[in-house]
This record gives C-alpha cells, structure tokens and sequence, in this order.
C-alpha cells in the first residue's frame, strides 16, 4: 500500500484535520491483516483501508466521533455478530487504534519521508496508553533501518527491553506487536512496530499510450513510477499525472543514469521501438528484479540475434528478459496491453515477495 503516513503529511500540510485509524490485531476471517491502516477527514476516506464494507464503516463512524473529541481509542470489532443488510460480515475479530491527532507525530512522518525519499527504509514504533493520564496516549518513533538497535531513551526501560528482545528474536514482520511484561500490560500499554520499506520503482523508458496507461495502473498497484522520455511535452505531469519522477532526457543515457537495485522493475515501450535497443543495454546483467520490453516476436528476435552477435549479452542474460512483455490475454486496446503488462509485474513481485519470506 501507498505509504499512507506521507498522506498525513500531505493533508496537514493543507491543513486538514484527519483520523488515522489501523488495523492492530485479528483473527479468525478479517478482511484485512494488522498493519491495514484509513485516512479520514470530516469528508469521509481519504485514502487507504481497513477492510471495506460493514467494518470500515463502523471505524468511519467512530472517526467522525473522534474528529470532534479528539481523543484516540484502540476498539475491538466482532465482526461475526456484526450485522446488517449485507448479513454476517466476515466471521472474526479485529482491533484498530484510532489516532485522533496523527499531526501530532508530523516530526516523525517527516524524518520517515526523507529516509523513503532516499530509498532507505526503517521502522515505525508506536506506543499506545490507554490510560486516562495527562500525556499523549500516542506516541510515535522513526528509527532507521541501519540504527535500528537504538531506540529513543525516553522510552519506558522495560518497554524497550522488550522490544530489543523482540528484533533479536527475528520476530519483526511489516506489522507485528511487541510481547510486554505482564505489569507493563496491566497499564494498558500496547507496542507496535511496522516495518517501511520504499516502494517497488518502476521505470517506463517511452511516454506515449502504453507509458502512460501503465503508469497509471502501475501507481494503482503501489509501484513507485518514473518515467523516462526524450519529448518533454509527453513526460510531464499534464500527459503524466500519475508520475513519481519524471526525466526529460536521450533515453539511452537516462537509463543509464538510474540505478537499477533488486526492487526495481523495467518496462521498455519506447516510440515506434527506435530507442528500445539503447534503453535496453544497462539493463543487461543488471540486478533489476524485472526487465520487459514491448515488440513482436520478429522483432524480438531480430533485437536478440543483434545483441547476441554485438557481445551485447549472452544467451543466459537475454533469457532473463520477459519479451514479448505481459501476460497473454488477447490484448488488443492500449489499456489491455497495459493490464497484461502489470499482471506480470505483480505476479513477478508476489513471487519475489514469497521467496524471500521462506
């Protein structure tokens, strides 16, 4: 999901009052797992979830509640007995903390929005206290992926310990709780760590109809989009506007220029094919999780004969290349090409995703 914290900053800085509500616990069949966090304004969602349906709109109502009260909760939902039109719900459990002043950690979703701007990720821990005491019942740390055995000295040292002793024990996942000590529990403290990392990159060498319908798709689908043009009047936000990063520069030499790490996927759809070749070369025998390129299968093989004879690449490096690009679902329009090339980006991430999880 899009990094829904930046979000905040985003609407605090236009200086509207939102709720961050997220999913902390479950169990049994909910719709969505911890760490499934909403936005809400006085207008209703802003952005993200926390399931859809009878549950979203129960957090929703408590959101406005908490919009006008301005105090935060963590609420638990029955969501077997929840009832309505639409019959039973999902069968389970969920709890979600309500935060009622998420600008008030805006120093900390600032300090995680320049570590996600320079690719670098990390973790965020919030500490609940649902006591009825003076302080702030929220409270939120960014701590750096490489200072990460370092946390804040104002926390609580039992706290901490127990949270040094949950990452030594390799128990971090993107959204998990801290096991407290019974008396830490019995004040009604609750720990959460949720790792950040930045975005998937994808990179889209060719603004024209293809660039930008998958851009859009690709933005849906939580990648972070660049995309590489030599004609400025096409890579701009007004052709673009689902963009991330735009370059206005020889393709050849702008994808050279990108660095290309393990999260970063490659889509060559370049006009009329004429630069696929240059922007195609950095790419060979680069770590990139992903590199496709559009054409037909006697251009492709042409390309892969050109590559091979030039010592461009080998046999082995030119196999690793997904083209003809996208899955094959009878695409005809712009946009079924475009769906069938981000089927294939997903499949390839969750793939990804998976085995680095065994």
């Amino acid at each position: 999901m899009k990094h829904i914290h930046r979000q905040v900053l985003e609407y605090t800085r236009s200086g509207i009052k939102t709720v961050l509500a997220t999913v902390t616990r479950s169990s049994g069949s909910t719709p969505q797992k911890p760490g499934s966090s909403a936005l809400f304004s006085e207008k209703g969602l802003l952005a993200g979830t926390v399931g859809g349906g009878l549950l979203e709109g129960q957090v929703q109502a408590i959101a406005n509640k908490t919009l006008v009260s301005g105090r935060s909760g963590q609420y638990v939902f029955n969501l077997e007995s929840s009832r309505g039109k639409q019959g039973i719900l999902c069968g389970g459990e969920a709890t979600v903390l309500i935060d009622a002043n998420p600008h008030d950690c805006l120093r900390v979703f600032e300090e995680m929005n320049r570590s996600i701007s320079r690719r670098s990720g990390g973790i965020l821990l919030t500490l609940f206290h649902n006591g009825d005491g003076n302080g702030k019942p929220i409270q939120r740390f960014w701590i750096e992926e490489e200072t990460k055995s370092k946390l804040p000295a104002s926390i609580d040292p039992a706290v901490r310990d127990a949270i040094k002793n949950h990452l030594r024990q390799g128990s971090l996942r993107e959204f998990s709780e801290v096991p407290l000590p019974p008396v830490e529990k019995e004040r009604e403290k609750s720990v959460f760590l949720e790792q950040i990392r930045p975005l998937p990159r994808l990179v889209i060498a060719g603004a024209g109809h293809v660039g930008k319908a998958l851009a859009h798709i690709g933005s849906l689908l939580d990648f972070e989009i660049t995309v590489v043009d030599d004609r400025r009047a096409f890579a701009s936000l007004e052709n673009i506007p689902d963009a991330d990063h735009l370059v206005v520069r020889d393709i050849g030499q702008a994808m050279r220029e990108i660095p290309m790490g393990k999260d970063t996927y490659v889509v060559i759809v370049t006009r009329g094919h004429r630069q696929d070749a240059e922007a195609l070369k950095p790419c060979i025998g680069s770590v990139a999780a992903y590199v496709g390129m559009i054409g037909s299968k006697h251009k492709v093989a042409a390309m892969r004969k050109q590559f091979i004879d030039e010592g461009w690449a080998t046999p082995e490096e030119w196999a690793a290349i997904h083209t003809p690009i996208g899955m094959e679902i009878g695409s005809k329009t712009v946009q079924e090409i475009a769906i069938s090339i981000a089927a294939q980006l997903v499949s390839e991430r969750n793939r990804i995703n998976d085995d680095n999880e065994k």
